[in-house]
């Protein structure tokens, strides 16, 4: 373990997430595996500055808890917010949104997919540099 990498984390940066899910580099942990009776799965995520996953929706909501760094988080239709190590955002079943690390700032969230017998996860498009780049749309 490289202790100058995990000096200021709680857990290990995981596996290399899937480039077919994600854009740039991006590394999950599972905390807790999803089973039949808590049916719950819950993942530490680390972004790469830049870094970011697709337009998805979870069956069963999801619960994001900013750790690290600076980040991004966008429904559908609404204009991007940002995330700092504090913010928690909940996310209503079936809603369409991505999130991700901000330009400038690598970040790190713990993921919470709660109700999972409804659903993990729904991968869809990739978000367009447009749709990320839009953050600076917002005065």
């Amino acid at each position: 373990m490289n202790t100058t990498e995990n000096q200021n984390t709680i857990f290990r940066k995981g596996d290399k997430a899937s480039p077919d899910y994600f854009t740039g580099t991006v590394w999950v942990k599972t905390l807790v595996a999803n089973d039949d009776i808590l049916a719950t799965v819950i993942s530490n995520v680390v972004f790469e500055a830049g870094a970011r996953n697709h337009w998805h929706t979870h069956g069963g909501g999801q619960i994001l808890i900013a750790t690290e760094g600076v980040g991004y988080y966008q429904e559908k239709g609404e204009p991007i917010q940002l995330l700092h190590k504090g913010d928690v955002v909940k996310i209503a079943p079936g809603v369409l949104h991505w999130h991700g690390a901000s330009r400038d700032s690598d970040f790190t969230h713990i993921a919470i997919n709660v109700n999972t017998k409804r659903g993990i996860v729904e991968w869809l498009d990739k978000v367009t540099d447009e749709e990320y780049g839009s953050i600076n749309d917002i005065k």
